[in-house]
């Protein structure tokens, strides 16, 4: 029996997902659709550039119709209702890098609605892995794509 992978989200992100795949269904499948009815009247199909195109992206709309189905039927709403004395998922931590970093701020999400741009880390993040569990005050140390380590202080959650 396959074990299925669950998709921790906040509700804001599920929504999100919920929306996309509307948009997917409603208004990008009928236009892709119909830039293949537009291409299959020019003619040959074997040589119609168009043609193939419009088949590529059909198939790329319906694999995200399926990816996002499935994460939306494996959510898990992790609500931001729990205990702020330590980082989890759906929490805002804030940390400096010790000895005299800059102060950096991450909401840690799950994968499906990770976003660094937003300030949205996944908990997936080698980062997000060192820092859940710890508590306001604690040191931790962060690996970092090059090898090496970065010590971080963790000084609020919200």
């Amino acid at each position: 029996m396959e074990i299925q992978k669950e998709y921790p989200m906040t509700q804001e992100g599920y929504n999100k997902l919920e929306e996309e795949l509307e948009h997917l269904k409603t208004v990008k499948r009928p236009e892709v659709v119909e830039k293949i009815k537009v291409a299959r009247s020019f003619g040959d199909l074997s040589e119609n550039s168009e043609y193939d195109a419009a088949k590529d992206e059909q198939g790329f709309v319906e694999q995200e119709i399926v990816k996002i189905e499935m994460m939306l039927r494996h959510a898990k709403i992790i609500s931001g209702d729990g205990s702020k004395s330590e980082v989890q998922i759906g929490r805002t931590v804030k940390f400096v890098e010790v000895p005299d970093g800059d102060e950096e701020s991450y909401m840690i999400v799950g994968s499906a609605e990770a976003d660094p741009f937003e300030g949205k880390i996944s908990n997936e993040s080698p980062i997000a892995k060192s820092l859940i569990g710890k508590k306001v005050n604690d040191e931790v140390n962060v690996p970092l794509p090059n090898g090496n380590e970065m010590r971080v202080k963790i000084v609020e959650i919200s």
